[in-house]
């Protein structure tokens, strides 16, 4: 569709940022949009603007209703961007959650680096843990663990590497920790590692793609959007 919303909103620092929210595809159940990096999908304790309440303010002023319905079905942490779904209808919240459960949708992301891995493809596979706000990856599995795969491609662009990335498995601050484990953290991610600079309240990583089938016409969809890194002098076409 690309209907493109601008907001302005507090940042992590308390400053007001503006943000542009892209409307990728939308039918009476089923809303698709592209978080941009520095908001958080859902609410906080703190009060700080969200994408679940933009996505809201979006449906009551398009819609002709007294109440209207949204929910998340899956999170994108606060400094990345990319694809994420809304159900419209509380009667599809159920099945496309167990899409998720069931690691039937496909996740596809893309993520810069200063460094490259030892191959140029393959599959990264840890036991996985949160930590005091970070993940924690062990090659042995222990109490409380999981188990995180990815698989990967990588391409030279000029001075960076850029990651094309199959996410088999959701967990907390997954991509991000497994790429820094390999030597690669992600571009602007302090976090992990990462001394280089990257767009304010971002870091350099991207869901690009999304595969689900619909819950009521049961066809598969799939929704695809590049990231805007402009400034980087990557070709992601």
């Amino acid at each position: 569709m690309g209907v493109r919303i601008s907001l302005w909103a507090q940042g992590s620092s308390n400053v007001a940022f503006f943000y542009v929210m892209e409307i990728l595809y939308e039918d009476e159940v089923v809303l698709v949009v592209n978080k941009p990096a520095g908001l958080m999908v859902e609410p906080d304790r703190n009060g700080h603007q969200n994408l679940l309440q933009h996505v809201k303010n979006y449906l009551n002023k398009s819609q002709d209703k007294k109440e209207v319905y949204a929910q998340h079905l899956h999170r994108l942490d606060r400094p990345v961007s990319g694809i994420v779904i809304f159900a419209k209808d509380k009667k599809v919240l159920r099945p496309l959650s167990e899409q998720f459960a069931q690691r039937q949708v496909k996740k596809m992301y893309m993520a810069l680096t200063m460094h490259e891995p030892s191959q140029q493809e393959g599959r990264l596979q840890h036991w996985h843990r949160k930590e005091k706000k970070k993940a924690a990856l062990y090659h042995e599995q222990g109490e409380y663990m999981e188990l995180a795969i990815l698989d990967y491609q990588i391409e030279r662009k000029n001075q960076f590497y850029l990651w094309d990335i199959t996410l088999l498995t959701g967990k907390y601050h997954q991509i991000r920790a497994q790429l820094a484990a390999c030597g690669c953290a992600i571009l602007g991610d302090q976090l992990y590692g990462s001394d280089q600079p990257f767009i304010l309240q971002s870091i350099a990583l991207h869901a690009y793609q999304l595969q689900f089938v619909h819950p009521i016409s049961n066809l598969p969809i799939t929704i695809h959007n590049l990231p805007t890194w402009d400034n980087y002098d990557v070709s992601l076409t």
